[in-house]
């Protein structure tokens, strides 16, 4: 273990999601167990500038692996982005003797890190956090599969009342450039058609498959929408197109937003943070730098910041597959 660390801070950044709390509880109780002091920063690079720290030990954590949301706040920084606000974060770091800095957020939140650690050459490791599924270097971020639950729950609540009307229901989940949860929820809760920015599927073929399901005797259906699909400028705009089309069609929308960040995290959820935090604090102290943990093949890896940046989550092709057979 490196004797260069002996005391690291710890912030979440960018948009919130469920898992947060446990992977701050992970970093703070590895950095205990190996005799590391611990310093919480609040509100993100903005409370990094601000100074804005807490002392953080094992019992600081306590009764928070269960709850959603970030118990250390989240903000956006304008500040972190000038060359002066990094300086004035680095100060503070040194005035607190912090050694190392793990950041939990998405891909925002990484590339400060990343123009952190090479301008002052300061330790960092990343930890993915946000529902969107969408960072390069893990085949979970935190907060996803809480997200999916989430959605699934509330489709199948919707399934009931669009079954009871006769009704056409698009439900718009997020997903501003990637189709994870609208893929995987659309195929979890049985979804009649799945629009992701991914696949354009273009709305002649959207109206085909709705005239094909009504002719096969579906007396309702269920259309998921990925927030980025380009099929229609938004949702209510494709509605009104819809009903323009098929006017045997009774369309209701359901625009879900940020429920789907907020709540318990799923048990999946919580053991990710937990084998995160440990393995983000192990690697500095190891001497590593600029990486960040994830889940490969049901392994944490470490994948280099820049590579998780730049690098594209692909949406899987055989769930695709799945998708158009699954909606015959």
């Amino acid at each position: 273990m490196s004797k260069n660390i002996k005391k690291i801070g710890v912030l979440t950044s960018g948009g919130d999601s469920p898992g947060m709390n446990a992977a701050i509880r992970s970093v703070v109780r590895t950095c205990a167990y190996h005799n590391v002091e611990c310093i919480g920063i609040y509100r993100g690079y903005q409370g990094m500038i601000e100074g804005d720290f807490k002392e953080m030990g094992p019992r600081s954590v306590n009764n928070i692996v269960n709850k959603g949301g970030t118990i250390l706040k989240s903000a956006r920084s304008k500040d972190f982005m000038t060359v002066e606000g990094r300086q004035k974060a680095y100060q503070n770091l040194k005035n607190a003797g912090v050694d190392g800095l793990v950041v939990i957020g998405g891909d925002g939140s990484f590339t400060g890190a990343e123009v952190f650690n090479h301008e002052f050459d300061f330790p960092v490791m990343g930890i993915p956090g946000t529902i969107d599924n969408d960072i390069f270097g893990t085949s979970h971020t935190l907060g996803y599969d809480t997200a999916l639950n989430t959605v699934v729950e509330v489709i199948d609540k919707i399934r009931d009342t669009a079954s009871s009307h006769n009704r056409l229901f698009f439900v718009e989940v997020m997903g501003r450039d990637a189709g994870h949860i609208a893929l995987n929820a659309g195929i979890g809760a049985g979804a009649e058609e799945i629009l992701i920015p991914e696949e354009d599927l273009g709305l002649e073929r959207l109206l085909e498959s709705l005239k094909k399901s009504k002719a096969s005797g579906k007396s309702s259906s269920i259309v998921v929408i990925a927030e980025g699909d380009k099929i229609g400028k938004n949702v209510f705009e494709l509605k009104d197109y819809v009903e323009a089309n098929l006017p045997e069609y009774d369309v209701r929308v359901s625009v879900l937003g940020h429920m789907q960040r907020g709540g318990a995290p799923s048990c999946f959820d919580r053991v990710l943070a937990s084998r995160l935090g440990v393995k983000a604090v192990e690697s500095l102290l190891e001497g590593k730098t600029n990486f960040m943990v994830g889940l490969i093949a049901d392994k944490v890896a470490l994948t280099p910041l820049e590579q998780a940046i730049k690098g594209h989550s692909e949406i899987d092709r055989e769930l695709l597959r799945v998708s158009d057979i699954m909606t015959t």
